[in-house]
């Protein structure tokens, strides 16, 4: 009997605790709103190349023989970089000229016989044919040789050689970049949802794993009018100044920034509630707030409009709060 007498009060008292405690506002933990730096971008992958330059091909399949220049060389328009096998085509082209030079001779054999009826008009004018399409075989036959040589397209400075004497090259390969070193520029893939927000003009923030820690800039020089429709992406161009450390064929990083704000409101992201709304807490009652949201990193979220620096909103909201509703600070 006296223990139930004693077991009585007791729960009494955990009942009575366990209705205050729900009595009890809410613990939350609350930050402060900041002020600070801002950036809304358009982010894109892209790879260092030269403004001016060009892939250099041979124009025909064949061995090579003669590689003419190094990597770091400054060539001229028109210079001959190297040389194919071109032994078979020389001697039909010999033996074409032959061809031609008896085609001209005989034609002039039988001209002066002409006039004493030796030889009708209607002969004459066949091997006169004849001696024209003879040597209109041998030039052609000639200009054929050109395509052994591999000459450089313009002037410029061999950036890379891709070819070593004794390969067998075709047309579609490329033996040698030729170009020039300054300006560079980035070659950037957008994405077609965000293309429609980048303009000419527009600065970029650079990062490249050969200088950790460095951010870089560029300036939007160009957008191609025609997209990918396999990678739904459009192209950019990205002009580099001319101090720029990068270097040609670096993979980059790129943030075209679209907007940024250097004195932005920013809350830490578990502040921002589902529907744009934060919870603001003045002498410890929650007040509900609708903000716009601005651009969202994984540190802190942008607040546009609806909220002040310095004002403590509510990290991790408890289910449940409500407006104007009292709330314990927790450490």
């Amino acid at each position: 009997m006296r223990r139930l007498l004693l077991v009585l009060p007791l729960l009494a008292l955990l009942a009575t605790g366990l209705v205050w405690w729900r009595a009890l506002p809410p613990a939350v933990a609350i930050a402060l709103a900041t002020s600070g730096p801002a950036v809304e971008a358009v982010y894109a992958t892209g790879s260092v190349e030269p403004v001016q330059w060009a892939k250099v091909g041979p124009a025909t399949r064949g061995r090579v023989v003669a590689v003419l220049v190094e990597e770091g060389e400054r060539v001229a328009p028109g210079q001959i970089m190297a040389r194919l096998d071109d032994r078979e085509t020389r001697a039909r082209v010999e033996e074409a000229e032959v061809r031609a030079r008896q085609a001209a001779d005989e034609l002039a054999r039988v001209r002066p016989l002409v006039a004493s009826g030796a030889v009708s008009r209607a002969e004459a004018d066949r091997r006169e044919s004849e001696a024209r399409a003879a040597r209109a075989v041998a030039d052609a036959a000639a200009r054929r040789l050109d395509d052994y040589l591999v000459r450089a397209p313009d002037a410029g400075v061999v950036l890379r050689r891709d070819v070593e004497v004794g390969e067998i090259v075709d047309t579609p390969a490329a033996l040698f970049w030729v170009g020039e070193t300054r300006p560079l520029r980035v070659t950037a893939e957008v994405d077609e949802e965000d293309i429609a927000r980048v303009t000419v003009g527009q600065r970029a923030l650079l990062r490249a794993d050969a200088f950790p820690g460095q951010v870089m800039e560029a300036r939007v020089a160009q957008i191609t009018p025609m997209g990918d429709t396999t990678r739904k992406s459009y192209r950019v161009r990205l002009a580099l100044p001319d101090d720029t450390p990068l270097r040609i064929g670096m993979t980059v990083e790129a943030n075209i920034v679209l907007r940024e704000d250097p004195e932005a409101v920013l809350v830490p992201p578990r502040a921002l509630a589902e529907g744009g709304r934060v919870f603001v807490v003045e002498k410890e009652i929650a007040q509900l707030r609708r903000v716009q949201p601005g651009v969202q990193g994984p540190r802190a979220t942008e607040i546009r409009r609806g909220l002040a620096a310095g004002e403590a909103v509510v990290l991790d909201p408890p289910a449940g709060l409500r407006d104007g509703q009292p709330v314990r600070l927790t450490p």
